[in-house]
């Protein structure tokens, strides 16, 4: 009888350091996770503060900006607006004006480019393909000092500098965004599906605008959305290529006010202003695309 009972008797004993008689819940979490967060919450301040000064800022009068506390709101945010609005019959929003065209346009013509080479790359087998796809992407290691240089003799050789075209020439073709076009095609386009088109009878063109791209449209949202942000918060490209200041973008504009601020003060309050209102187009463009703004590489694959 006691060598029966015994096994009985240690199931039934608690374990070490608990209570018998009460449920014992999931394991406490680990105290090392508090560190992770902390970081996170340092990182989310540090990000933070700075967009939370630029608000604050643009609340203050002239005198209210260097004297007063720091992040206590001022009462100047509406004759702000309206010097900025005032300020050289307002080229401000000239200069808003050329940002939303070269970051749309530019933007657009990227996202249509990487789609096609992207596609390309991921669906036809040809001699060099990895070899031009791997050269290409170097430009991605290239800092962009490096590349504005050549591309501005490459305007002056074609007599563009100083036009339009000559920002939004060298921002159509986007390494990044055609790498990106690649990963995602390959994963969300099956070779089964593009076969049984062509089988079908149908032609390559048919096959990539009405079965290819509704799949990569999650993933060329991503990519225009990329390319928009990328290049609204250009500097050095319209910088160099441009001299006539009502084609500038709201970045070179934004540092010339800030150049003569040196001498005129009272112009930080309008350039302090411009940045915080060049801050709402991009939020606006997030708003209203986020739904369709997907980095799931798998969310445009047919599931069988």
């Amino acid at each position: 009888m006691t060598g029966l009972a015994s096994p009985t008797l240690r199931e039934a004993a608690p374990a070490a350091g608990s209570t018998p008689g009460v449920p014992q819940g999931p394991p406490r979490p680990r105290r090392t996770a508090l560190l992770p967060t902390a970081a996170l919450i340092l990182g989310a301040l540090y990000c933070l503060l700075p967009v939370a000064w630029v608000v604050v800022a643009a609340t203050k009068a002239d005198d209210e900006l260097f004297s007063t506390f720091t992040f206590l709101p001022g009462s100047g945010l509406a004759d702000n607006l309206g010097e900025l609005t005032s300020y050289r019959d307002g080229i401000y929003w000239k200069w808003m004006g050329n940002s939303v065209l070269y970051a749309g346009l530019g933007a657009l013509l990227s996202t249509v480019v990487s789609a096609f080479a992207g596609y390309a790359l991921a669906v036809y087998r040809f001699r060099g393909r990895e070899l031009f796809f791997n050269v290409m992407l170097t430009g991605v290691l290239m800092p962009p000092v490096i590349l504005a240089i050549p591309q501005y003799l490459l305007m002056a050789e074609a007599d563009l500098t100083g036009s339009y075209a000559s920002v939004l020439l060298p921002l159509i073709l986007s390494p990044y965004g055609v790498y990106l076009g690649r990963i995602y095609a390959e994963a969300a386009i099956p070779m089964e599906l593009v076969e049984a088109g062509r089988v079908d009878g149908a032609g390559e063109w048919r096959i990539f605008s009405r079965i290819a791209v509704p799949m990569l449209a999650p993933g060329l949202v991503t990519i225009f959305l990329f390319q928009f942000v990328a290049i609204w918060n250009n500097f050095l490209l319209p910088f160099i290529m441009l001299g006539d200041d009502e084609k500038f973008p709201m970045t070179v504009g934004l540092f010339t006010l800030l150049k003569q601020g040196a001498s005129q003060p009272a112009l930080y309050t309008l350039v302090i202003t411009g940045a915080l209102l060049a801050v709402v187009p991009l939020i606006a463009l997030f708003l209203v695309i986020q739904r369709f703004w997907s980095l799931d590489l798998l969310s445009g694959a047919v599931k069988s």
